[in-house]
């Protein structure tokens, strides 16, 4: 998959089927599209391309600085690597790019820039400055410049939003596996571990404390989970608490996670972190002993929840 940061940079030999769109989760519905994308190059006549933007638009247009989304742009990038298209192209999505006429989005981008021979595209789908145009508009754009104009239909759209809230909600409700089922992957985030009060050695703990390389990545709902990670191409398993360690009077969240038989240093590491179970939920323990107790149960349960998830009945 080639890689444009902008359709400036983009070109290609060959003309192009074409569907952009945030793709926020690359999760089912949004896979479903993609393999009709490449279902339409006719194998290889073709070349797919998906324009997506940065910053997310809202971000700029309704100005949602706390915008939480379920994919960094570089977990985007890796997840529509994975689905086979030919083309990523990121455009910066700003102000002066919003007021673009639809026609000169047509014309400029679509035609000139890339070469398009069809589109494929949400039948809801507006466009331009304002986002004044519509697919009936699309149609006679592509009569006048001579490109297709697929639409994908009221169904397929409204599963791809249904999918979405789903996925954002069971996250947030703590519903690790039903999230997973509409992703259609393990839901993961990096982070850099940092140097934190090593208090989870002083009861025979020790954790990793990670912050976030993405700000604006959602996680899911406080507590602990089952996790895993994959260190020098190996996988390793533990439990991961996402708080303010109430027990300990903290106010500030921390992501710690706790690896179980790894003693290796993992300081200034980045870890891709994914999510299989909830434990239970963030909890004010009546003292540390009553805490460390619990992390015995919650490992106790991760450690079945594993045998069973990887060698089922």
């Amino acid at each position: 998959m080639q890689v444009s940061h902008s359709i400036n940079a983009f070109s290609s030999a060959k003309k192009t089927i074409v569907t952009l769109g945030t793709f926020d989760g690359v999760h089912l519905g949004h896979q479903s599209i993609l393999n009709q994308l490449i279902e339409a190059t006719e194998n290889g006549m073709y070349e797919s391309v998906v324009l997506t933007f940065y910053p997310h638009p809202r971000m700029v247009l309704q100005q949602e600085p706390a915008i939480q989304l379920l994919n960094s742009m570089d977990e985007k990038t890796m997840l529509l690597e994975k689905s086979g298209i030919d083309h990523l192209i990121i455009h910066p999505f700003d102000a002066a790019f919003s007021k673009l006429s639809a026609e000169a989005f047509v014309q400029k981008v679509l035609v000139e820039q890339l070469q398009i021979h069809k589109i494929i595209i949400g039948y809801d789908h507006r466009f331009g400055e304002n986002r004044t145009a519509n697919i009936t508009d699309l149609i006679q754009f592509g009569k006048k410049y001579n490109f297709e104009v697929a639409q994908i239909n009221a169904k397929e759209i409204n599963e791809i939003a249904v999918s979405s809230t789903n996925i954002r909600t069971a996250l947030g409700n703590g519903s690790i596996q039903l999230a997973n089922r509409y992703l259609g992957y393990t839901y993961f985030f990096s982070g850099k571990v940092m140097k934190g009060k090593q208090l989870g050695r002083t009861i025979g703990f020790p954790t990793a404390n990670l912050e976030l390389l993405e700000p604006f990545k959602l996680l899911p709902k406080k507590g602990a989970y089952v996790v895993y990670s994959m260190l020098k191409g190996t996988r390793i398993f533990g439990m991961m608490n996402i708080g303010h360690n109430p027990t300990l009077g903290e106010n500030e969240r921390t992501i710690e996670v706790h690896f179980f038989d790894l003693k290796e240093d993992l300081y200034d590491s980045v870890l891709c972190i994914s999510l299989l179970a909830f434990i239970r939920p963030e909890e004010k323990f009546s003292s540390v002993e009553a805490l460390k107790t619990q992390l015995h149960k919650d490992r106790d349960f991760s450690k079945k929840y594993l045998q069973d998830y990887f060698q089922p009945s």
